[in-house]
């Protein structure tokens, strides 16, 4: 299926490669000049590595190391001179890219956002991670939904960031709007390994869909990032996992012929079409209403959990960060 890494490239298939970069140190404004330039030379070994890798993806917090610094002189503009170093990685090395910015926000707390670029640095994908990793993470919510772009070889992707693969409705969303492949890129670190496995394959199966998910890896003196890049197939099979090694690209080929297939002439577990389509044997074209409370409630803006009142941990203050604002 996967083609020995890309190695052997189908028509219809997709290469990537997941960068297991290795966890930096970014404290001024010299290291993180420093680490753009390190990102910079691992494009351009991804496309030394294997002249047929059509996209090379960063994972989140390879720019910044994971200081959760918002110093205003670390942040990144997309105007900035760090997001002009990758477009133009992107273009001189012919390879579709994936990076991870922390961005200044004039109107309060940073943004954790993903871009991505063309082979001619165009850029294709802006995302704001919607679900920061509270209570750990300062940034701002994410307020932009989650686009879906067209890739390379005309496959439709997707990007989420770390925590937002740990709910379900991330992946439904993607996959509803025509993402074929579902990208995380993640700072996580071992205390997630478990989590972070199963819910990259339930995200696949669930959605008839591939998911392509990296983390930084090894330490930086405090933390130990877990690398573990993972490809898994649309019916929620792993078909590469990586390892702890810092900077080891791990790549596979994704065949858009196959899921398209899956999707098309599936019957049982097609779920993403039958979510929407409840009892099509019994009902013509199957039961249309929504009978889920918490998404009427949350639309409404009424969301609440029977036990919230007894939810101890419900701002950053314990982890050193001034409350927020009150609306």
């Amino acid at each position: 299926m996967s083609g020995l890494g890309g190695l052997n490239k189908s028509p219809t298939g997709v290469v990537i490669g997941l960068v297991q970069l290795a966890l930096p140190v970014v404290e001024t404004p010299a290291d993180l000049a420093a680490q753009t330039r390190r990102i910079v030379a691992l494009v351009g070994k991804a496309r030394r590595a294997l002249p047929g890798m059509d996209m090379v993806v960063f994972p989140e917090y390879a720019l910044h190391g994971l200081s959760m610094n918002t110093a205003s002189a670390l942040m990144c503009r997309r105007d900035g001179p760090e997001v002009a170093a990758f477009r133009d990685a992107c273009r001189t090395h012919r390879i579709w890219g994936c990076f991870s910015i922390m961005e200044h926000n004039p109107a309060g707390n940073p943004w954790n956002a993903g871009l991505i670029f063309d082979p001619d640095g165009n850029e294709k994908l802006y995302y704001r991670k919607l679900h920061p990793w509270v209570p750990v993470e300062p940034w701002a919510p994410g307020d932009l939904g989650i686009p879906v772009f067209t890739g390379p070889n005309g496959a439709r992707m997707a990007l989420i960031i770390c925590h937002d693969g740990m709910f379900p409705e991330m992946a439904h969303e993607a996959a509803y709007k025509g993402a074929e492949i579902m990208l995380r890129t993640a700072g996580y670190t071992a205390p997630i390994r478990h989590a972070w496995k199963i819910t990259n394959q339930a995200n696949a199966f669930c959605n008839l869909m591939y998911t392509a998910s990296v983390c930084l890896a090894g330490s930086d003196g405090t933390f130990n990032s877990m690398g573990e890049g993972m490809f898994v197939n649309f019916d929620g099979v792993p078909l590469v996992e990586g390892n702890g090694l810092a900077d080891e690209i791990i790549t596979a080929e994704l065949r858009l012929d196959l899921v398209r297939e899956a999707r098309r002439l599936w019957g049982v577990e097609n779920n993403i079409y039958q979510f929407g389509h409840r009892g099509y044997v019994a009902v013509a074209g199957g039961a249309r209403d929504c009978p889920y409370s918490y998404m009427t409630d949350l639309a409404a803006g009424r969301y609440r959990l029977p036990w919230e009142d007894d939810i101890a941990i419900v701002d950053g203050t314990g982890y050193g960060f001034p409350p927020p604002p009150t609306k």
